[in-house]
């Protein structure tokens, strides 16, 4: 029996208009579309596109097709249901064929399909990279950036010092948003964190799906701001669901179990940066590395500075908030000018850089090296991480010890 013609159409289009209205980030003609042929979004797009066009019979069968391809996919389900319900009557409401019992989700169902078709037509723009970014040092393969209004995660490779997008994924987040303060708030964090730990399906209970990953939140500079709590991770989904509403978990970003398992292969522990963002600002490859210039030129004025052995011009570079040890600025200090004494020169070699800029409304660059010291009475090498911030308009170090 083929569909009557006056379906939900007017229903789905108002959610169609209102995923065509959500503004993109930059301009057009730097953001042509390159469409992702992977995961449930251009089945879906195809699907309200054929109910738009009144193909309806059609359209079921596309949807058909969705759901062989993800079963559990339950916005999938929900749309099914509208459009078998559409053969007896007209609807005009999105998610009525859920029923009486599935009217709590349906909102959660219609968010997950705007953030969906959203995230399908707007891809990165091409020949522009996330401004957090700014580089990735030899050893580091990929990095993760995550836009929580777009409920979307961005996979880059490193090719040879620049970002490369590779793909992007539907992600959940935080019932109550982000911008994390405490324990239980039920908020995900914003900032830059690494993947510390890989929590293989057979050591976890079936909520976290195929898998989890650990990251370093409260990272310094969130315990230096008071913010507290613990277990934000990457993981998965439950066995019976394919994916969750765009804010669903308690801090976590999720994905559905085959997209945590394609980018998974490639995460390297301790050394993966995983960028948690409200929103992502792009910067033109032009742009880009300009600020990475200037920041690479921050810290070799830096290093410099150390090895004049004057101490002066070496703490220019800390904050007045910076500490070390138990120690203030000031004593810190002291201590300098105490070991300079015994030193007639010192050399010091930074290799590996990486530095990441915080995508939140504290400014603040993450700075990860390889740092071969050498005087005429000690040498060592280790691997150091530094959090740089602005204060009085000139970068400082707040804080720095083993990376």
């Amino acid at each position: 029996m083929a569909i009557h013609s006056r379906l939900c159409r007017s229903a789905v289009a108002v959610l169609l208009a209102s995923v065509l209205a959500v503004p993109v980030s930059v301009s057009a003609a730097a953001s042509a579309a390159r469409y992702s042929d992977s995961g449930p979004e251009p089945l879906l797009a195809r699907v309200f596109s054929l109910i738009e066009d009144n193909k309806l019979d059609a359209a079921l069968d596309q949807t058909e097709a969705l759901l062989k391809a993800y079963p559990n996919f339950h916005l999938g389900n929900l749309i099914k249901g509208d459009l078998l319900l559409a053969r007896t009557r007209p609807l005009n409401a999105f998610g009525q064929g859920g029923g009486a019992a599935a009217k709590d989700k349906v909102a959660d169902l219609r968010d997950e399909a705007l953030a969906r078709l959203h995230g399908y037509k707007t891809k990165p723009p091409a020949n522009y990279v996330p401004r957090y970014l700014m580089q990735l040092q030899p050893g580091e393969k990929y990095a993760i950036v995550v836009d929580t209004q777009k409920a979307r995660l961005y996979l880059y490779q490193n090719d040879n010092g620049t970002p490369r997008f590779v793909a992007d994924y539907y992600v959940t987040h935080g019932k109550l948003g982000t911008d994390k303060l405490k324990e239980g708030d039920q908020r995900t964090p914003i900032g830059v964190y690494h993947v510390t730990a890989s929590l293989p399906r057979r050591k976890l209970s079936d909520i976290y799906g195929s898998g989890a990953f650990p990251l370093n939140y409260p990272n310094e500079w969130d315990k230096r701001m008071g913010r507290n709590g613990h277990g934000i991770w990457l993981h998965g989904t439950p066995s019976d669901t394919f994916s969750r509403p765009p804010k669903a978990s308690d801090g976590c970003v999720v994905l559905a179990n085959e997209d945590l398992d394609a980018i998974s292969k490639d995460f390297q522990i301790g050394l993966t940066p995983v960028i948690i963002s409200n929103s992502i600002e792009w910067l033109s490859l032009d742009d880009w590395q300009a600020e990475r210039k200037s920041l690479l030129g921050m810290i070799d004025e830096w290093r410099r500075d150390w090895e004049s052995m004057d101490v002066g011009r070496y703490s220019r570079h800390y904050s007045t908030k910076f500490q070390s040890d138990g120690q203030n600025l000031a004593q810190w200090i002291e201590h300098k000018r105490k070991v300079n004494v015994g030193k007639t020169w010192i050399k010091v070699g930074t290799q590996n850089v990486s530095m990441f800029r915080n995508p939140g409304k504290e400014e603040y660059v993450v700075v990860t090296f390889d740092q071969d010291y050498k005087s005429n009475n000690l040498s060592n090498v280790m691997k150091k991480r530094q959090y740089w911030f602005k204060e009085d308009g000139r970068w400082k170090i707040l804080f720095e010890g083993a990376g």
